[in-house]
């Protein structure tokens, strides 16, 4: 390893995707789409949540939850690479990458927890239907997003603290359209190996514990609904919790699918194509998977909607 210099680095280059200016506008118009329509879809599941009395139960408090952190993480980085496409610069500022990294691992670690806090509410309504309003209480629900709150904001504080203790040396040119804490770490010319340790123990714990927690939830639906007689009572069951799955199997895959396609192909430039699925394309689809697949949000998407096509006519009858 070089000696780092003793000048402090004041920003880095995301270089993105592509260089050539005519791939540089389809992309700027394609996750501007994305982006909006990631954006509008997890407003309108918040907005059609919190105001139908029909949909305040657990499930769907930690459905808003969840689109609200799907909002958080797809703005920490698409707009700051919308406006480097759009002003023609790949900068970002020490400062901005640090809170980016901050906000990035507060928002996907969250996800994970979120996902898991749904795994155990259907464990919970299907295999114990009996004793669900009085386990799955307010104040429980409540102190889980909390608790989940504390742990993943206390994780991005501790990576962020150990990621600031880095030394760069010249101009650090990032091959990603955010800050990476991995490309971060890999970039610098300090010794990273208590940054590695660190990452990799937090990543095991904070991202396989829950996985492990998911799958056991799971394992206990199945070995539940093998029991039930009824082939009707079968769906029903499987039913409540599909949308779920779709969405776990969705982040995990893909979020696994990542790390594995970088470590085949050594190239950071497919690791940031990849990246794209989870940190974009996952937040695009949650609000399409839960409407499409959930009857209680279809129907109070309908009753929305009426309700405002009527006030819309009051007002103009006015």
């Amino acid at each position: 390893m070089e000696p780092c210099n003793d000048t402090q680095i004041s920003e880095f280059l995301l270089l993105g995707f592509a260089e050539e200016p005519e791939w540089q506008l389809l992309i700027f118009g394609l996750f501007l789409y994305m982006y909006l329509i990631t954006v509008f879809g997890n407003l309108l599941i918040i907005l059609v949540v919190t105001s139908d009395c029909q949909l305040h139960k657990p499930m769907f408090f930690f459905l808003s939850n969840l689109s609200f952190v799907d909002i958080c993480f797809i703005s920490t980085t698409i707009p700051k690479m919308l406006w480097n496409i759009q002003t023609q610069s790949k900068v970002i500022t020490y400062e901005d990458c640090i809170t980016q990294i901050y906000f990035f691992i507060l928002s996907a670690v969250l996800d994970i927890f979120l996902l898991t806090v749904m795994a155990y509410d259907r464990f919970v309504a299907i295999c114990h239907p009996l004793h669900y309003t009085v386990i799955m209480n307010p104040q429980l629900c409540r102190l889980l997003v909390l608790v989940s709150w504390i742990i993943c904001i206390l994780n991005s504080l501790l990576q962020c603290l150990m990621t600031l203790q880095l030394s760069f040396r010249g101009s650090v040119e990032i091959p990603h359209f955010f800050c990476d804490l991995s490309q971060i770490i890999q970039l610098s010319c300090s010794d990273t190996f208590l940054n590695n340790m660190v990452m990799y123990f937090t990543v095991g714990l904070l991202g396989g514990g829950p996985l492990a927690g998911i799958l056991y939830s799971y394992s206990k639906i199945v070995s539940c609904i093998r029991r039930i007689s009824s082939a009707q009572g079968k769906y029903k069951a499987f039913s409540t919790c599909a949308s779920h799955l779709l969405v776990v199997s969705l982040f995990f895959c893909t979020s696994i699918g990542v790390y594995f396609s970088a470590a085949a192909t050594h190239g950071s430039h497919a690791s940031a194509v990849a990246s794209v699925m989870y940190t974009v394309v996952t937040p695009l689809l949650n609000p399409f998977i839960y409407s499409l697949r959930n009857k209680d949000i279809k129907g109070a998407l309908k009753r929305f909607f009426a309700m405002e096509s009527l006030k819309r006519k009051l007002i103009l009858g006015l």
